[in-house]
This record gives structure tokens, C-alpha cells and sequence, in this order.
């Protein structure tokens, strides 16, 4: 692990870089910045990275391209699931039409991280908006899945603090989680609907009794089923080995707050990270906020999920 890189691509410092999901079909990279609704995408050949502004959204905490329809991508915007047109090029991106919204018992809440199964479809949480109550201590977030074909969000999960990282692991067939208050991965097993079941802890991240140095954040797998965390507030990934449940890594980065992980890049061998600059109590410096690819990890990731729309 000597010739491990980290660098910075170019574009923009964001306040919460989020959600980066690599399209093989582009070789792009597609982010978003949760606070400004923005969407991004970083194009691997020309090394440029285009953003384009939401219209009529608040919040943008996820992309994900439509499975068959070039230019379609569901994004997570407040408590409102939206199916949105982006050429990937241009400044402004449009609303096609709401798929789904949580409705106004979850009025102040908004969708944190979500990602697609290897079925097409959207698992995907939620956390008090930033202008609620103290969103970073109530468990009134849920984990949810979404049922295309009604066109409803299905409760998978509740008392969530902050629902964050999730993936899956094609070597043990199983479903990680994080709430990042609970300060833990948990695993599940998923039938054939899509369910979660058999919920463990995989891994204690800090003693009940510790104090709170940083939080779990997002997450991604790789070819051989390792995980790997972004830690918020801890200027790290960690890399951990589900099967012996111990961290057998970590990747130091020159920001603290750590958002997500994703492998791409032509060979799925690039390990790009999303980065905040949120200035909770100290002002964050460049390159906060910055996206960076990592190579040289000697591992590959598997092709990311679009998500399956009617």
C-alpha cells in the first residue's frame, strides 16, 4: 500500500459534497452538493467537472442515473423523491416530475444518503432538516425503500438519527447500514422483495462511554467485499474487512469532514471521495469541501446500480 495517492480533481469546494455515484457508460462521476441543490459531474477524459442548479429544489442529497433513459436521474430533495433532466452539461437542471413525496408528517425532515441494489431499487434515509430541531441528536429519521411501481417509499427502518452509508456485499450477499448516532455498521439479510431481516452489529466504531470524536458517514464496497467509511469530523477512511469485523486500514486525507466513498474510473480501481466545509465550529479550509480520487489501493469496486423506473 506504499504508492497509495490522494489528489484533488478539479471543481468546485462545496459546503456538503455528497453522494458520488461513478457512470460507466460516461465515465463520469456525479456528486451533489446537499445545501445548494446542486448536481455535478466530474468527466474522467476531459478531467473537468460541469454543475448545474436544480430549479425548484431546496436540497439535492443524492443522483442516480434512470436504468435505459440517458439524461434522467432521481434525486433526493427535502422529503420530495424527484425525476430530474440534466444533459450533464448545462448550468440549470429540470424538474421532469415529483415520483414520490414523504408527505407533511415529515415536513421537516429531508433524504440524507440512498443508493440502488443490483435489482434497481432505491434504498434510501432520512434526518431532520438543518433548520429543525437538533438534527444531529433526534432519532426521527427512517430507512426506506422505494416501491417504483406504486410509487410509494416503503418503512424499512425507525428511530434513525441520521441515516447515512449503505451498500452491498456480492461476497457475503448482505446489506451494511449506518445511522451515524448509532455509532455502528449493522448488517442485514434482504429477500426477494427487498426486506431487511437478522439485523447485527458488524462493528462497535466507539465505546458507549467515549466521547464523540467523529461520525460514520457514507460508505461503499469493494470487488471483495471489504467496506469502506467515510469518517466525518475524522479526516480518514477506514477500510474494514466484514468477514473478521476489524479495520485492517486506514486512508488519511488532508480535510476533516469526510463525506462518501465511491470506486470508478475506467478500471473501478479509483477511489473517489466526497468532502464538506461546513463550518460547525471552526471555518474549514481548502481543499475542504473538494472532491479527491485515491489510487494505487491495489483494489477494484464493483459497477454501481442504476435505479429502474416504470
Amino acid at each position: 500500500m506504499a504508492n497509495v495517492q490522494v489528489d484533488v480533481l478539479p471543481g468546485p469546494f462545496l459546503q456538503l459534497g455528497e453522494a458520488p455515484h461513478w457512470d460507466g457508460e460516461s465515465q463520469s462521476l456525479y456528486y451533489v452538493c446537499i445545501l445548494s441543490s446542486t448536481l455535478h459531474r466530474y468527466d474522467w477524459k476531459e478531467n473537468k467537472t460541469y454543475s448545474a442548479k436544480i430549479e425548484g429544489s431546496t436540497y439535492a442529497s443524492f443522483v442516480i442515473p434512470v436504468k435505459g433513459r440517458k439524461g434522467e436521474f432521481v434525486v433526493g430533495s427535502g422529503t420530495r423523491l424527484l425525476l430530474v433532466s440534466w444533459d450533464g452539461c448545462s448550468e440549470a437542471a429540470s424538474i421532469v416530475k415529483v415520483l414520490t413525496d414523504l408527505g407533511e408528517e415529515e415536513a421537516d425532515h429531508r433524504f440524507n444518503d440512498g443508493k440502488v441494489d443490483g435489482q434497481g431499487r432505491l434504498y434510501a434515509g432520512t434526518m431532520l432538516a438543518e433548520d429543525s430541531r437538533n438534527h444531529f441528536e433526534m432519532d426521527d429519521g427512517k430507512l426506506y425503500r422505494f416501491d417504483a411501481g406504486r410509487g410509494q417509499m416503503v418503512p424499512l427502518k425507525s428511530k434513525v438519527h441520521i441515516s447515512n452509508g449503505l451498500t452491498w456485499s456480492a461476497h457475503t450477499g448482505k446489506f451494511y447500514y449506518i445511522d451515524s448516532f448509532a455509532f455502528d455498521i449493522k448488517e442485514y439479510t434482504v429477500d426477494a422483495e427487498g426486506n431487511l431481516g437478522g439485523e447485527t452489529v458488524l462493528i462497535k466504531l466507539k465505546d458507549d462511554e467515549a466521547a464523540t470524536e467523529f461520525i460514520a458517514d457514507g460508505m461503499t464496497s469493494d470487488a471483495d467485499g471489504n467496506l469502506y467509511l467515510a469518517v466525518f469530523a475524522g479526516s480518514k477512511i477506514i477500510k474494514i474487512n466484514p468477514e473478521s469485523a476489524k479495520v485492517v486500514q486506514e486512508i488519511p486525507l488532508p480535510v476533516a469532514q469526510v463525506t462518501s466513498v465511491a470506486f470508478g474510473g475506467p478500471n473501478l480501481d479509483v477511489l473517489f471521495v466526497t468532502t464538506a466545509a461546513k463550518e460547525l465550529s471552526v471555518p474549514q479550509e481548502p481543499p475542504a469541501g473538494a472532491v479527491f480520487k485515491i489510487t494505487g489501493l491495489e483494489s477494484r469496486g464493483a459497477p454501481m446500480n442504476e435505479i429502474a423506473l416504470p
